[in-house]
């Protein structure tokens, strides 16, 4: 069972998961999350970008919005995988120890952090 998200950190990325047939809806919700909440909308990539197994947009945003922009995400994926993640400093543990997910857990690629701390 996947962790669902908790507002425990003073930072947070959420991404938002989608593939060819998604992108349009994708990119409405990453637009109107941009337009509703204090949050820094990232480009919406049409390729596996860093850790993540699927295209993805990427919103950074503070603790302040977490309370209503997670649910907010929730109600308003239509289905789509959010993979929300503590920005702690320490790249590893942000994608493990401190993720959390909207919809199904998807394997990340995180080898690039551990080869990092090697």
């Amino acid at each position: 069972m996947s962790k669902r998200p908790t507002n425990a950190h003073a930072r947070y990325h959420a991404h938002l998961y989608y593939d060819e047939k998604t992108l349009e809806m994708a990119s409405q919700i990453c637009d109107q999350a941009g337009e509703l909440f204090d949050i820094e909308v990232g480009r919406k990539h049409q390729k596996n970008v860093g850790p993540h197994p699927r295209w993805s947009c990427q919103m950074a945003f503070e603790a302040s919005e977490f309370d209503t922009l997670i649910p907010w995400l929730d109600q308003h994926r239509q289905g789509l995988t959010v993979f929300v993640h503590g920005r702690t400093g320490d790249d590893l543990a942000d994608h493990t120890t401190y993720a959390y997910w909207l919809g199904e857990e998807v394997q990340l690629n995180i080898e690039m952090f551990t080869r990092a701390k090697d």
